[in-house]
């Protein structure tokens, strides 16, 4: 699973979020920013404003939260979110000794990522290609 570090930096990128089904996420607000969360329909759910996406709290909770800013969820991007998000930049997905290294292709040249969490590799690749192009 990615980081909550690496995926805050990636917010701060400026990578979107558009919640679906499955989604996980952790909380900005103290004594829950160590939970993770999903979304789903029954419990959890992606509601599109006018004025924004919040993400809504159906049902009974542990705690009372009938809903979220989306400004205040740290998304969680799965391994294949990753991948789809480098789109045709991504070269390979090599099995190292002691960890994995995500090939992408950027300016012409290939460039590597190594981490022993596949998902942690997809996600330095996809923080430089999105530095690169808000750069």
């Amino acid at each position: 699973m990615i980081s909550r570090e690496l995926a805050a930096e990636l917010r701060t990128a400026g990578l979107l979020w558009r919640p679906e089904s499955g989604d996980r996420f952790q909380i900005d607000i103290p004594d829950l920013d160590d939970d993770i969360f999903t979304v789903s329909e029954m419990t959890i759910e992606a509601q599109h404003h006018p004025t924004g996406t919040v993400l809504g709290f159906n049902g009974t909770t542990e705690w009372a939260l009938d809903s979220l800013p989306l400004t205040d969820a740290v998304w969680l991007p799965r391994e294949d979110q990753l991948r789809e998000l480098l789109r045709s930049r991504f070269r390979a997905l090599r099995r190292l000794p002691d960890s994995f290294e995500v090939t992408i292709e950027l300016d012409g040249a290939e460039r590597s990522f190594e981490h022993p969490e596949p998902a942690e590799a997809y996600g330095q690749a996809l923080l430089v290609v999105i530095a690169r192009a808000t750069a």
